[in-house]
C-alpha cells in the first residue's frame, strides 16, 4: 500500500477519497507542501514529492497577497520533485478582476522559471485520484526516458539516398538522378567531373565540389 503524508489542515473529504483509493494516509502539521509522496528515483535513491494543492479561488488569493511565490519556492529548494495542482472548473480568467496576461505570466513563471510541473483537476475526488495515480506510477520499476526518438528502420535504398542528399548542394531530386545514373554510391565517388557533369543540374561548378570532397586530405 502506497503511504502519503497529508497536511492535517486538509480537506477531510480529500483524506476519505485517498483512503478509498487505497492509499495508506499519515496526517502531519506540514511546514511546505500539502501532500508528501516519498518514492525512489531510477537510481533506486529514495526522493520525496513535494505537492501544494490550490483551489482556483485560493491560488488567486495567494497571488494577490504574494504567498504563491515564495510557497513554491519553498517547495522547489526543499523536495527533489516539486509539483503544483490547481483544481476546480471555473473560469479562472472570469472569477476575479485579473488580466488574463498576469495569470499566464504566472503560470509560465512556474512552469518555466521554476520548472514546476502544473496538474490541473476538477474536484477534491479528482485530485485524490490523481494523487494516487502518482503514488502507484512511482513505486513502478521504470526506465530511463531516451531523448532520441524512435523511428522506423529506413531501406537500404532511403539509407543510400538520405547519405548522398548529405552532400553540400545535393537535394532529394540530384540525389535521386546521381543513384540512378551511377547505381552504388561507391560509383559516385569514383566518377570524375566529366561524368558528373552529364547528371542534370550538376554544373562544373557543384562537379567540381564534390571532387574536392571525396578526393582532398582532412587537414587536422
Amino acid at each position: 500500500m502506497q503511504r502519503i503524508i497529508v497536511d492535517h489542515r486538509e480537506n477531510k473529504e480529500i483524506i476519505k477519497e485517498l483512503i478509498k483509493e487505497e492509499m495508506e494516509v499519515e496526517k502531519k502539521q506540514l511546514d511546505i507542501g500539502d501532500f508528501i509522496i516519498q518514492t525512489k528515483n531510477l537510481n533506486g535513491q529514495i526522493q520525496n514529492v513535494g505537492i501544494e494543492r490550490k483551489t482556483i479561488n485560493d491560488l488567486l488569493n495567494s497571488i494577490i497577497d504574494k504567498r504563491l511565490i515564495s510557497q513554491l519556492m519553498l517547495l522547489r529548494e526543499n523536495f527533489e520533485v516539486p509539483l503544483l495542482i490547481i483544481e476546480g472548473e471555473e473560469n479562472i480568467y472570469a472569477i476575479r478582476d485579473f488580466h488574463p496576461n498576469s495569470i499566464r505570466g504566472i503560470m509560465a513563471t512556474i512552469a518555466i522559471d521554476f520548472q514546476i510541473p502544473i496538474i490541473h483537476t476538477k474536484n477534491f475526488r479528482d485530485t485524490a485520484k490523481y494523487l494516487a495515480l502518482i503514488a502507484k506510477r512511482l513505486e513502478k520499476p521504470r526506465k530511463p526516458l531516451s531523448l532520441v526518438p524512435k523511428r522506423k528502420a529506413l531501406t537500404l535504398k532511403e539509407q543510400q539516398l538520405y547519405l548522398i542528399e548529405s552532400l553540400p548542394g545535393i537535394g532529394p531530386t540530384i540525389a535521386k538522378s546521381l543513384i540512378e545514373k551511377f547505381k552504388t554510391i561507391k560509383e559516385i565517388i569514383n566518377a570524375d567531373e566529366k561524368e558528373l557533369k552529364k547528371v542534370d543540374k550538376i554544373g562544373k561548378i557543384k562537379a567540381k565540389e564534390l571532387k574536392k570532397l571525396f578526393e582532398n586530405k582532412f587537414n587536422e
